[in-house]
């Protein structure tokens, strides 16, 4: 009975985590009246498929997609290159104020985004980088949750494999990239699953330093599908479907990577 009351409120969460997102699919099939509609429809009267036509003749999706995959790419790469160092460096070496200078970067992640905006707008702008790819991908390429993620991975794997590469001649980097990385497969794909969604979801950081429409990346173009007075929302709708199947996707068949990454993670001292 109790494995019985556990899965219907499992079931019951799941149908109310997805009713938004079947509603936004149904939508993107509809009219724009009958989005409009009082009371609302479900099922659409007729699968009007051109509402995705219409996304592609709107505005340049084509090309906030390539934006948006470019600045994904740049991010995840950089934070698994970078964040791995620091970790492994948090994680295996012995240098002085160690634990003060993890401290210092744990304390980023209490500090919200909207605190450094202005600020960090203000250092873009004097490098010049407002408006290119620069400013959408350098500043993302480092991250305190990944440092921590990695750390505690890290730290989980026996020093004796240290100890015998050094044996055999291996530098500091040699256990770097041979011993630890092939070992921390698991918390590496979580990690970048994690920076995936992040940087194919930003939306606030490319608001701001961008000011082209080629520069826009697709969470900033498919909002300019809302209009002042009136939103068509079946086209709306439609970007957010297109914009929303790469992360459906990727997680469809990531899923187990990401599972086992946030559980040997988060268990590792």
């Amino acid at each position: 009975m109790r494995s019985i009351g556990k899965h219907s409120v499992l079931i019951i969460g799941s149908f109310l985590m997805i009713i938004p997102f079947l509603w936004m699919v149904l939508t993107s099939f509809k009219t724009y009246g009958e989005s409009m509609q009082v009371p609302p429809t479900i099922l659409p009267s007729e699968w009007n498929f051109n509402n995705y036509v219409s996304v592609f003749q709107s505005v340049d999706f084509l090309q906030y997609y390539i934006n948006t995959l470019i600045v994904t790419v740049g991010r995840t790469l950089g934070q698994l290159f970078l964040c791995s160092l620091a970790a492994f460096a948090f994680a295996r070496l012995e240098f002085p104020g160690k634990n003060i200078i993890f401290l210092l970067i744990l304390s980023v992640l209490m500090v919200p985004l909207q605190v450094i905006l202005i600020p960090n707008f203000g250092i873009i702008t004097q490098f010049g980088w407002v408006d290119t790819f620069y400013a959408l991908i350098i500043p993302g390429v480092f991250s305190a949750f990944g440092v921590f993620l990695l750390r505690q991975f890290f730290m989980g794997i026996p020093k004796e494999l240290d100890d015998a590469a050094k044996i055999d001649g291996c530098s500091y980097f040699g256990i770097y990239w041979r011993i630890i990385l092939p070992n921390a497969t698991p918390a590496l794909t979580a990690l970048g699953i994690f920076t995936i969604l992040a940087a194919w979801n930003d939306f606030l950081w490319p608001l701001v330093m961008t000011n082209s429409e080629g520069m826009r990346v697709l969470s900033v173009g498919i909002s300019n599908f809302q209009g002042q007075y009136s939103t068509d929302y079946p086209l709306l709708m439609a970007g957010a479907v297109l914009s929303t199947i790469p992360m459906l996707l990727m997680f469809i068949f990531l899923q187990k990577y990401l599972l086992a990454g946030i559980a040997l993670g988060g268990v590792r001292r």
